[in-house]
C-alpha cells in the first residue's frame, strides 16, 4: 500500500532558450518591458514588481516581473527567459499555463524571439504521514555503500540523467522527516503547455509509484 504524503513546499519552473541570442534586448527593451507589464496587469502587477538587472554576466542581465499574489516571477534576457512559480500544484496548473503563455507570447511578439527549447522542472519537498523518509529512500541505496558501515545510513541521494531528462531524490534539508524530489525534462520549443503538463504529470506519477507514495488529498 502506498504511503500517504503531504507536499507542503513545491516549485515549478520553465527556462526557455532562444534560437539565437538577440543583443538588442539589452539596449532597446522599453517597448518589450511595457508590453509584458501591460499583458500581466490582470494579475495585479505593480510598478514596483518590475526589477531590472544591469550587472553580472551578460546572460544574467535583463528584467524580472513579479506577481506577488501568485508567487510568480518571469525573467527575460538577451539569450533566454525563465518562469517560476512557488507553491505550484496540479489544481493551479491551468492558471500557471495561462500566466506563462501570456508573458511569453508578449516577449515573442514584441522582442521577435523564437524559442528553441523549454527546460522544465518540478521540485517538491515531501513529508510522509507515518514512515520515516529514510525507509522510503533505503531501497535506492546500493548495498555496497550500505556495507561500508555497521550503523544505519542517516540519509542518501540518487540522481539519474538521460539526454533530455533528469530525476533527483534526496532527503529534504527543509522539512523534518522529509524527502526532496526534482523532475527535470526538456521539450522542443514548439511543445504546447498541454503536452508539457501531460508528460510532467506522467513523470510525477511514475516516480511516486517507484517511491511507493501517493499524495494525501485529505
Amino acid at each position: 500500500m502506498a504511503e500517504p504524503v503531504k507536499i507542503p513546499i513545491s516549485f515549478f519552473e520553465v527556462a526557455a532558450d532562444y534560437e539565437r541570442p538577440d543583443l538588442k534586448l539589452w539596449a532597446d527593451r522599453a517597448v518589450i518591458v511595457q508590453g509584458i507589464f501591460d499583458a500581466l496587469r490582470p494579475w495585479d502587477i505593480g510598478i514596483d514588481d518590475v526589477e531590472p538587472h544591469n550587472t553580472g554576466k551578460p546572460s544574467e542581465q535583463g528584467v524580472t516581473f513579479k506577481l506577488p499574489l501568485k508567487r510568480v516571477a518571469f525573467f527575460f534576457g538577451a539569450a533566454s527567459c525563465r518562469f517560476t512559480r512557488d507553491d505550484a500544484d496540479w489544481n493551479s496548473a491551468e492558471e500557471t499555463a495561462t500566466i506563462l503563455d501570456t508573458a511569453l507570447a508578449a516577449l515573442m511578439r514584441l522582442g521577435g524571439v523564437q524559442i528553441a527549447m523549454k527546460k522544465t522542472a518540478i521540485s517538491m519537498h515531501i513529508q510522509p504521514r507515518a514512515l520515516s523518509f529514510i525507509d522510503i529512500l533505503r531501497p535506492f541505496l546500493p548495498a555496497q555503500l550500505a556495507a561500508l558501515e555497521t550503523e544505519p545510513v542517516m540519509t542518501m541521494a540518487a540522481v539519474a540523467k538521460w539526454d533530455n531528462r533528469k530525476v533527483t531524490i534526496d532527503g529534504s534539508a527543509t522539512l523534518a522527516n522529509g524527502l526532496f524530489v526534482r523532475l527535470e525534462r526538456d521539450f522542443p520549443g514548439a511543445s504546447t503547455y498541454q503536452e508539457i503538463a501531460l508528460q510532467l504529470r506522467k513523470d510525477e506519477e511514475a516516480l511516486f509509484k517507484i517511491l511507493g507514495v501517493e499524495e494525501d488529498q485529505g
